[in-house]
């Protein structure tokens, strides 16, 4: 797995603390005692067959590892989701790996297992990239179901993709390493390989006490849908292997043998890393959320010999962009100004500045999107898929600005134009939220609604409608207003309570790991993480070629 750093006495700690230990009792699984029983039965672990099974020293990314984090407790967890998905190589092929943890209710979906696999497959639509299942699963968690079962968006569209990726001509390999029962021994047969674990591993449509039940045949599970009926009998089976290794081992030789297929061909140079230390993003970030600092000392702590070549630098200064490098990769970047600046127009009687609805005299705010940086940022991104390069949006935003100058200048229409060029964008877009993510500017900053191929976040970051405090003030006016309208009083005692009580709700909401638990983001990370995911990213999008043109519709200008 990618290593995760930490400095000593940076205002960061304690957080990366909290993300360390987070992500090491996650990784335990359903615990010591369930890893045990897997090895006792001969089985290695999800995380153990994904170690074996990838290239030593090859970068790993893991999708989702806090899915799941706080849901369910009353049916004991779902760790992770239940499931162990990563972007990595096998036989020198970057492929998506999907593996059932077992120490997890034996490997039953809930619904954000569901979820999970969904993102998986996206993953590999979207990025052609070969998938890999490891399958370990008792199926449905049958008290869930009805979370589970029949909708669009639930367990059986997990087959639906199978067959999308099948026509795409995307490799699926299937391993059934232990129970594959019911709706989901679909799973590997949809897939162009199926490959088998004798002894552990078994696939049918109903086990045996279902088939007493409906039938009366009295069956055991090996004769039932053991690896010698599929391979030797049914056929529904390729090869059987005895055991997990000799079965992970030729998956890797079917990697190795697999072609190779066009790329997208975005231009990558020898990388070079920063010149200014990337450690120094701990003391740039301040602890105080409003506290401005300028964005561009978090950029050149990411790019290539912290070069970064900024477009319009003068105008829309509350939104940086321009091009640069991560990894060797050319990207453009647009980025949040949490610096207050001090707005300029031309200003006098009876004139007012369309752009950014304020005079020159006043002040831009930190981390708010007014409508000459929205305009220019718009522009920015058509100039992009012009050029085939992919775009990485770095959030920390507050919102679009408000208010009568805001609207008669046009900040709708402006906040518009920069939504329909980002959503139509065709080269590939990578979010990460660095601070808060509120609002309309979570969508114009390529929120999970836009289809970021990754959507990362550090553990600075907020993700909410409007932060904490602002909700929380709204709402207790609202609460308070209907109280007084039915006539009861209430004292500036209950009304702070109420706002306390409102505050702590919301902001535990705001969480990064809140997000991460459902999904809203891929991974939380430690900001030293950055580059290397976003080049990992970068290179999965390289394997899909562009054949859609860039049109953004009509736009209001």
């Amino acid at each position: 797995m990618l290593n995760l750093y930490y400095g000593t006495n940076d205002p960061m700690q304690p957080l990366l603390n909290e993300l360390q230990n987070r992500t090491a009792q996650t990784m335990l699984g359903g615990g010591p005692k369930k890893i045990d029983d897997q090895h006792r039965k001969g089985k290695l672990t999800a995380r153990e067959r994904i170690d074996y099974l990838t290239d030593d020293t090859s970068p790993l990314v893991e999708i989702g590892l806090l899915a799941g984090e706080g849901l369910y407790e009353e049916h004991g967890g779902c760790p992770s989701g239940g499931v162990v998905v990563v972007i990595g190589y096998v036989s020198g092929r970057q492929c998506v790996i999907v593996a059932n943890d077992a120490t997890v209710k034996a490997g039953a979906w809930f619904p954000i297992t569901a979820k999970k696999n969904l993102r998986a497959q996206e993953i590999a639509m979207e990025n052609r990239l070969p998938i890999i299942y490891l399958v370990d699963s008792a199926g449905v968690y049958l008290p869930l179901q009805n979370e589970v079962f029949a909708d669009k968006e639930h367990f059986g569209r997990t087959f639906r993709n199978n067959a999308h990726l099948s026509a795409m001509g995307v490799l699926q390999v299937a391993a059934v390493m232990g129970s594959c029962v019911a709706g989901g021994a679909y799973l590997p047969i949809m897939s162009d390989e199926a490959l088998i674990v004798e002894g552990t591993g078994s696939i049918f449509l109903a086990g045996p006490y279902l088939v007493k039940a409906s039938i009366g045949e009295d069956v055991d599970a090996e004769t039932l849908g053991g690896a010698v009926t599929h391979t030797d009998i049914s056929g529904v089976i390729d090869n059987r292997y005895p055991d997990d290794k000799s079965c992970l081992d030729a998956i890797k030789r079917i990697l190795d043998k697999t072609g190779r297929s066009e790329t997208a061909g975005f231009d990558r140079a020898e990388p070079i890393l920063p010149s200014k230390d990337p450690t120094e993003i701990y003391q740039i970030l301040p602890a105080d959320r409003v506290k401005p600092y300028d964005m561009r000392e978090i950029i050149v702590r990411l790019v290539d010999a912290s070069e970064f070549d900024e477009y319009k630098p003068g105008y829309g200064q509350s939104l940086l962009c321009g091009n640069a490098r991560i990894d060797g990769w050319a990207v453009g970047i647009v980025a949040n100004q949490r610096k207050v600046v001090k707005a300029k127009g031309r200003t006098g009687p009876g004139v007012s500045d369309r752009s950014i609805g304020a005079p020159a005299s006043e002040m831009q705010m930190g981390g708010v999107i007014y409508g000459d940086a929205a305009d220019k940022a718009a522009r920015f991104i058509m100039n992009c898929n012009q050029k085939r390069i992919p775009l990485v949006f770095l959030q920390d935003v507050s919102g679009f600005m408000v208010g009568s100058r805001a609207e008669q200048g046009g900040i709708i229409k402006d906040g518009a134009k920069m939504v329909s060029a980002m959503a139509n964008s065709v080269v590939p877009k990578f979010t990460v939220v660095i601070g808060n993510s509120y609002g309309a500017g979570n969508y114009a900053m390529c929120g999970k609604a836009y289809d970021p191929r990754l959507m990362l976040a550090w553990p600075t970051a907020q993700m909410a409608v409007m932060s904490g405090a602002s909700a929380a003030k709204t709402l207790v006016q609202i609460q308070v207003a209907s109280l007084k309208a039915k006539g009861e009083v209430i004292t500036p005692e209950a009304e702070q309570a109420l706002q306390t009580k409102i505050t702590d709700q919301y902001n535990a909401q705001l969480s990064p790991y809140y997000a991460a638990s459902r999904l809203w983001v891929d991974a939380v990370i430690d900001p030293l993480q950055t580059r290397q995911i976003l080049s990992e990213g970068i290179t999965a999008a390289n394997h899909a070629p562009i054949n859609k043109p860039f049109s953004v519709g009509v736009i209001q200008t």
